[in-house]
């Protein structure tokens, strides 16, 4: 439904059973987050809290808690953006299919922003310290904003048309800001706000940044689409919400989102940093204090009634996956056009997304001398990674299609065994190193440094992948190894010693060099080191999560028999991660145990909501 307001959309899903109201009094602190991660795991609706402690605005979460809900708010216009993005991709088929693309210029005109002299959220004023300040883990430094739609336009060339709209977490409260005068923003240089703010330091002059908070849900999901640079969410955001995005100008030579429940309106000098975080973040791990840009606050605006809207991230699967599944859904198609030759690219969400990338491309190329060799799929494997955010992945696996035709790579179990039963590692491994990574990865050798491993598998089966403890019973474990567990076929799981501040990959190294020629262990292709192998074998997700978090490939890739042949690095056994945390790493996400009994009390009410709980 096209929506113009976040209260039109609360409104629709209350109409439709989609949507719950707590009345009673929730903390934002810690317990509010607790109580939307259950919902959310439980597939609940979306939950308004009206009565939120030492806060007169309520607070409304899990909007996008289920893919079916996501794809209700947008019923009316999800399939004319559909249509609208495959005429992107083959503008023929308005010619070959007249009848179902004739909606499509509505959809484009719809896609203009519209200037306005008025604006709902200019109708009140606020102050920082009066906004909600959801606290989600024990040790986030301060309230913060988690489902903001941050604005910015190039002070060199101000407007609409070369406008910013990106989901960067924003810090309300803590470490050394000025309370009601400063807030943090944490974005990476790589992200479109990124080229603003490089412009901004070139010309010598601050640029003008506008918070919004609510407004139509499309909004929201725009801010997060990987779109191509250059091009302007907003855009994007009146197809999907089928109306023009209403955005006024205002007197400091920026505009402002008219249709917004909040607007956070002020200036950022590019050469003042303050630390931000930390904060629980989307790999299931606290980033820490680094220094980000600040934001100096002029202005905060409301509108009458307002609601802010939040989400709460951890440990995948959060809300936030439905943002990646219905993302998915509208450009998957693109793929094949802009990546010629790939077929499929799946960031795997329970690997905490960038970590590790799953690709399907197809090998063209004549195969004169080595048919099973991967060639041209190392060519789109490079392509891959050029691309925006996929330029993040740290692993990234791909696999030849005609190797198995029918492949899912949503299908990971499959994708994994089909993949060890063909790669050489002798030759299959390809390293990036010194290079960056996310920020959000404390994996790597620095903040926003580490490496990447490209793995390419082609041909036909190589190996028989065993699935059983017994073949490898006889087995005498080197001093400090023990408890191995099948992961899933050919995907070996043990416990090896504690890494502590003086350890090095020495002990890694020593478990391979005690493997070299024992044919024993081939039929488990690849090993990972873990802490808990019994934990990291109870779930698929476990293993990803695991795995793909606590390793950085140029560090933590070691393997059986390995060695260097024309400076590339290889192993003719099996290929060995190092998944331990390391005292480089950043703490994992727990819950304070206070809350967590709290909210159990609350699952013990007969309410609308214990039943989610």
């Amino acid at each position: 439904m096209g929506y113009r307001t976040l209260q039109q959309c609360i409104d629709d899903l209350d109409r439709n059973g989609q949507l719950i109201r707590v009345t009673d009094e929730v903390d934002p602190r810690l317990e509010m987050a607790e109580i939307q991660r259950r919902v959310y795991c439980n597939g609940g609706p979306a939950v308004l809290f009206e009565n939120v402690k030492n806060c007169s605005f309520p607070m409304v979460s899990n909007l996008f808690g289920t893919i079916e809900r996501a794809r209700f708010m947008f019923r009316d216009t999800i399939e004319n953006v559909r249509r609208a993005i495959e005429l992107k991709i083959e503008p023929n088929r308005a010619i070959q299919k007249p009848l179902r693309y004739i909606r499509a210029p509505l959809t484009a005109m719809a896609m203009r922003p519209k200037r306005v002299r008025r604006a709902a959220v200019t109708q009140h004023s606020t102050t920082i310290s009066q906004l909600p300040h959801l606290i989600s883990w024990p040790l986030d430094a301060g309230g913060f904003v988690t489902l903001p739609q941050v604005y910015s336009e190039d002070a060199t060339k101000p407007g609409l048309n070369k406008s910013n709209l990106g989901m960067y977490r924003i810090q309300l409260t803590g470490n050394q800001y000025a309370l009601d005068q400063q807030i943090g923003l944490h974005y990476q240089t790589h992200r479109s706000i990124g080229v603003h703010h490089k412009a901004a330091i070139e010309a010598g002059k601050p640029f003008r940044v506008n918070i919004f908070i609510g407004g139509t849900p499309s909004m929201t999901l725009s801010a997060v689409m990987p779109l191509p640079e250059g091009m302007s969410e907003l855009t994007f955001a009146g197809a999907l919400a089928g109306h023009r995005i209403r955005m006024k100008p205002i007197e400091n030579g920026s505009h402002i989102y008219a249709d917004a429940d909040f607007c956070i309106c002020g200036t950022v000098f590019p050469d003042q940093l303050l630390p931000e975080g930390p904060f629980g973040d989307h790999l299931g791990y606290y980033s820490l204090a680094h220094d980000f840009p600040v934001l100096q606050v002029e202005k905060v605006y409301h509108r009458k009634n307002a609601i802010w809207p939040f989400t709460v991230v951890g440990r995948p699967p959060q809300e936030d996956t439905v943002f990646g599944e219905l993302i998915h859904e509208l450009t998957g198609p693109i793929i094949p056009t802009v990546l010629p030759g790939v077929k499929a690219v799946h960031a795997v969400d329970a690997a905490g997304v960038h970590p590790l990338l799953l690709a399907i491309g197809s090998e063209r190329y004549t195969p004169y001398n080595e048919p099973d060799r991967p060639q041209e799929i190392l060519t789109q494997a490079n392509a891959i990674l050029g691309q925006g955010q996929l330029s993040l992945a740290k692993y990234l696996w791909i696999i030849d299609q005609g190797c198995v035709p029918d492949l899912d790579i949503h299908n990971i179990e499959m994708f994994l065994i089909n993949f060890l039963q063909r790669v050489d590692w002798q030759r299959d491994l390809h390293f990036q190193t010194q290079t960056t990574i996310d920020t959000l990865d404390y994996s790597g050798s620095g903040f926003n440094q580490g490496s990447k491993l490209i793995l390419a598998a082609a041909g036909s089966k190589k190996r028989n992948l065993s699935n059983e403890l017994e073949s490898i019973s006889s087995i005498d474990w080197p001093t400090g190894f023990k408890n191995p567990q099948v992961a899933l076929a050919g995907v070996l799981a043990i416990e090896g010693p504690k890494y502590s501040q003086n350890s090095t990959s020495e002990d890694v190294e020593k478990f391979c060099r005690a493997f070299q020629n024992n044919a024993a262990i081939d039929g488990f292709p690849l090993i990972v080191v873990v802490d808990d192998s019994e934990f990291c074998v109870k779930s698929l997700n476990n293993f990803l999560w695991m795995v793909f978090t606590r390793s950085d490939p140029a560090q933590d890739v070691h393997g059986i028999d390995s060695g260097v042949r024309q400076k590339h690095w290889g192993c003719r056994g099996s290929l060995v991660i190092d998944a331990r945390i390391k005292p480089h790493h950043a703490p994992p996400l727990v819950e304070d145990p206070e809350i967590t009994k709290r909210v159990d009390a609350r699952a013990a009410r007969n309410d609308a909501l214990a039943k989610y709980l």
